[in-house]
């Protein structure tokens, strides 16, 4: 039996937990958690991409499994959210990712993100490795990889990366 997010939703509320949020806005945020501009890369400029990569989400699911991009690359995201709640696209490691989900809870808790909704001011966190989106909205993350390694990118709303909302991005050797 697939868990739907709005089953989600409920068991969290029932539970007396912040809920799964999806649905923003084309809310462009980073989230200074230690070391995330040192290893994975930094914000970059559009201009300078060497590639575009399209990327929708869905409740609750990525229409990629994987990415793959080359150290010293610049590349822009280009997202869309195709669902019907609040997701996001963030680059980072576990630990970051662990951070942010921790925030997002923080958020739910003050009234900023809902299930369906990422209230104005409630994005502007630090280095911008994330985008979040309401429902039917679009946006864009551009990011230079420094190195060889692997992270993920994953929507850090709660519930959403449990749902498995997440996958890796490998960042290869420059050729």
């Amino acid at each position: 039996m697939r868990t739907t997010p709005i089953a989600l939703f409920a068991l969290a509320l029932a539970a007396g937990q912040p809920a799964l949020a999806a649905g923003g806005g084309d809310h462009t945020h980073g989230h200074g958690h230690g070391g995330m501009r040192d290893g994975i890369g930094h914000p970059a400029d559009p201009a300078k991409a060497d590639r575009v990569i399209e990327v929708t989400m869905t409740d609750n699911a990525f229409s990629r499994e994987e990415i793959r991009v080359k150290a010293g690359r610049t590349v822009t995201f280009k997202l869309r959210n195709a669902g019907d709640f609040v997701h996001e696209f963030s680059l980072g490691t576990k630990a970051i990712h662990e951070a942010h989900q921790e925030e997002m809870q923080h958020m739910m808790a003050e009234g900023t993100l809902t299930p369906r909704h990422m209230a104005e001011g409630g994005h502007h966190h630090g280095s911008g490795n994330s985008v979040m989106l309401n429902p039917g909205e679009t946006g864009q993350l551009t990011w230079q990889f420094e190195s060889p390694m692997t992270i993920s990118f994953a929507c850090n709303v709660p519930g959403h990366f449990q749902a498995g909302m997440h996958g890796p991005l490998t960042v290869r050797p420059p050729e």
